[in-house]
């Protein structure tokens, strides 16, 4: 972590309000946000940060420590800045108007790998922004414009969910969503359990590709369904030519398994909630087809080892982290084996990381000592 305020100042002098915004990890409920369904993600310790202060010359002027880039807005460009001036323009085509920022983006999440470092850029960036113009804005709105924004601007055809977490997360909770409606309910996860992440190494580009693609598949079964994946069930399906069938069979499952998920968390059934994650993997690998080799060792492996109740790929899939539930006196046990054999089977050295379930956006106190 390094010291934002020092940093700041470097950069641009003057003395910097901070905001920090959560990565997520999704438990269960893939590739159903863009689709009116339910899921289950909860928001994680690792975060982006973003240190914010005036500019009188009314201009924004963005540094990302990361990438050690500087761009301003209208002058020049970088691969992660229209996920920061997206933010900028949307909230100005809603009436919203700021004399001008300087900011400095520092993020400890890693990029590419499933946890939504775009969402907690965005949401970071959007709430700062707003507050240091002394506006409010309700966190589910926030929510919408960030996804707005991603959508608009960095060409990503992206549903709700990470930026409602990121907005609406808990402290050691999960958040399950209905993202047609937008209403929540917050699960506290057993004391006993511990998310741990697991990054194949493999990164992946869902502006560049299959995550668009498979959202238009998904289009396609709804024009020729008439309605909504949310309100079809496994029967209405046959109509359907063979692969949309099978992109519409993991939708509609999904579903299913995230309801009976939220049901099993509620009972402490472990077991059966790790279940349901199992066989959200196999329908992302066989229906949804956005796993990949490593990906598939990993949930082996992870399958294999004792303490775990569920394993399975997350976030948008082609490359990232898989998600699982391990018993908190196995987490150890399971780091040493887990990064062992998947050595052995990829040649690559996976980076483990065992989650704190952290709060949504906030303005920090900073600390450089931390």
């Amino acid at each position: 972590m390094i010291d934002l305020r020092g940093r700041f100042q470097e950069l641009f002098g003057g003395t910097p309000r901070i905001f920090r915004a959560p990565g997520r990890v999704n438990l269960i409920g893939e590739h159903t946000d863009y689709n009116d369904g339910f899921v289950m993600p909860a928001a994680i310790h690792l975060s982006t940060w973003v240190a914010i202060a005036p500019e009188p010359a009314e201009k924004f002027v963005v540094h990302s420590d990361n990438f050690a880039q500087t761009v301003e807005l209208g002058k020049t460009d970088a691969a992660w800045s229209p996920y920061v001036f997206g933010i900028v323009r949307v909230l100005q085509r809603m009436g919203y108007r700021f004399g001008g920022a300087n900011l400095l983006i520092y993020s400890d999440l890693p990029i590419g790998a499933g946890l939504s470092s775009s969402a907690a850029l965005e949401v970071a960036v959007g709430c700062a922004l707003l507050r240091v113009s002394e506006t409010e804005l309700d966190l589910t709105d926030l929510a919408r414009v960030c996804q707005r924004a991603e959508q608009e601007f960095a060409g990503v055809r992206c549903g709700i969910m990470d930026q409602m977490v990121a907005c609406r997360g808990r402290a050691q909770h999960s958040l399950m969503l209905d993202t047609r409606s937008l209403e929540y309910e917050l699960l506290p996860l057993p004391d006993n359990v511990r998310v741990v992440v697991c990054n194949t190494m493999v990164k992946h580009s869902l502006a560049t590709g299959e995550y668009n693609n498979r959202r238009s598949e998904c289009e396609s079964a709804v024009r020729m369904l008439g309605r909504s994946l949310r309100d079809v069930k496994l029967g209405d399906l046959g109509i359907l030519p063979e692969k949309i069938y099978r992109r519409a069979r993991h939708v509609v499952t999904e579903n299913s398994r995230v309801q009976y998920a939220a049901a099993a968390l509620k009972s402490s059934n472990l077991h059966e909630f790790g279940r349901l994650m199992h066989e959200s993997h196999r329908s992302l690998r066989d229906d949804y087809e956005v796993s990949c080799r490593e990906l598939d060792v990993m949930v082996e492996i992870a399958s294999s080892l004792d303490g775990v109740y569920g394993a399975r790929m997350t976030g948008g899939g082609f490359g990232g982290c898989t998600v699982n539930l391990v018993d908190a006196n196995c987490v150890e046990s399971f780091r040493v084996a887990i990064t062992e054999r998947y050595q052995e089977s990829t040649g690559r050295d996976p980076e483990i990381y065992v989650c704190t379930i952290a709060s949504g956006v906030e303005e920090v106190v900073y600390d450089a000592r931390q």
